[in-house]
This record gives C-alpha cells, structure tokens and sequence, in this order.
C-alpha cells in the first residue's frame, strides 16, 4: 500500500470570504489560517499547498479581547542601528487595519517559503468590500 499524495492539478482552489466585523481578531486569525493550509480538507498534506484563497472584510472594526487595545506592541525594525519602531494596537488600527490582521494570520502559518506561499492567497480590507467578486467567493462564517 502506497502513501496517496495529491498531485498539483487535482487540488481545488476555492475562495472564501471572512466578514472580521465585531470578531475577535485572533478566532478570525485561526480560521483563516487553517482555511490557507488546507486543513479543512480531506487532501491535506504538511508538505503541499492545498489550501484556498482567503478574503477578510471589515478589518477596521474587529475586536481585541481584554486590554490589547492598549497594552499590544506591534514592532518592526529598519536593519540599521536603533531602527526598531513601535506602534500600539489603537494607532494601528487608525492608520493601517488590514495589517493587524494580516500580522496575525502570518503569525499562525509556517515560517518556512511554503507559509510564504500560503500568505499570498490572504487579502485583507479594511472595509466591506472588495475587488474579488469575479471568483465568487463563498461566504465563510466564523464561530
């Protein structure tokens, strides 16, 4: 008996939209990072990008539980001598929304260049529309 491995034309790509709006970021997160891999079908292998393309709607207005909106620290450092920069939770979402969710959904996939892979098929908007209706995305709901 052989180990089954599916081959690049047989996986299926579909897409799926995930309304943030009055979320909790990290449950979007989590379901959108499973939605990426793949895991969600009965194809999944560790090795292989099987997983969907993902769009996250409403990003201005999900949710952070307890005192993050306050208290979390998003870093970045330019590669030069005293270049790190860090920006609170609250500014974040005033200037860029998408990237808080996206730095959490990246957070949830592998480190390696198939999680780069995978980051690719992510499209985050900060309002309730987006460019995509041409895939006919389905509606995905999070609990």
């Amino acid at each position: 008996m052989s180990t089954y491995v599916p081959s690049p034309s047989s996986i299926e790509r579909r897409w799926h939209v995930i309304d943030a709006g009055e979320q909790v970021l990290g449950r979007v997160a989590t379901v959108a990072a499973k939605l990426l891999q793949g895991k969600h079908k009965p194809k999944y292998a560790p090795f292989l990008d099987t997983g969907d393309f993902v769009i996250i709607t409403n990003a201005r207005q999900v949710k952070l539980s307890g005192a993050k909106e306050d208290q979390k620290l998003y870093r970045r450092h330019s590669g030069f001598e005293g270049g790190l920069r860090e920006t609170r939770a609250k500014t974040m979402r005033q200037r860029m929304p998408a990237r808080m969710v996206e730095a959490a959904v990246r957070g949830m996939l592998p480190k390696t260049k198939l999680g780069k892979h995978m980051y690719r098929k992510l499209k985050v908007y900060a309002g309730p529309d987006h460019p995509h209706a041409a895939q006919q995305p389905v509606r995905f709901e999070v609990s």
